[in-house]
Formats: C-alpha cells, structure tokens, sequence
C-alpha cells in the first residue's frame, strides 16, 4: 500500500474518541429519563427530564460528528 491510501490516524483517533463520547451519552441519557420518570414524587424530576433529552439529543449530534471525522479521515476530506 503506498502512502496516498492510508487514513490519517490522527483525524481516525478523533473521530474513535467522539464515537465513545457519544455511546456513553446513548446510554446515560434514556437511563437518566427512565430514572426521572420512575421518581415522579421527587422535586427535581422535571430538571432531571429536561437534562436527560438533552444529553440524548447531543448524542445523536455527536454520533453525525464522529462518523463525519471518521469518514473525513479515510476519504481524505479535510
């Protein structure tokens, strides 16, 4: 393989690390909302709701991120 065919690890390396950012954040966030909606009697299940969708919605955004770097650094698009 000559050098032109290779990925750019250190793009590839980022792209990896914001894959594991967002596979946390896929786990974290519907636990979060099954624990908020299980402790309805608690006075602050309504601020845990809303960070919970948040942090659901980020790891979407972050999963088009890591696979857009990822992508980049096999195709060369920088």
């Amino acid at each position: 393989m000559d050098e032109n065919n290779r990925a750019d690890k250190e793009l590839l390396i980022r792209g990896l690390k914001q894959m594991a950012v967002c596979l946390v954040l896929m786990f974290l966030g519907p636990f979060l909302i099954h624990t908020s909606l299980y402790n309805e009697d608690k006075p602050y299940h309504i601020l845990l709701l809303v960070v919970s969708i948040i942090l659901c919605i980020v790891a979407i955004i972050m999963l088009f991120i890591g696979l857009n770097t990822i992508l980049n650094s096999i195709f060369k698009r920088k």
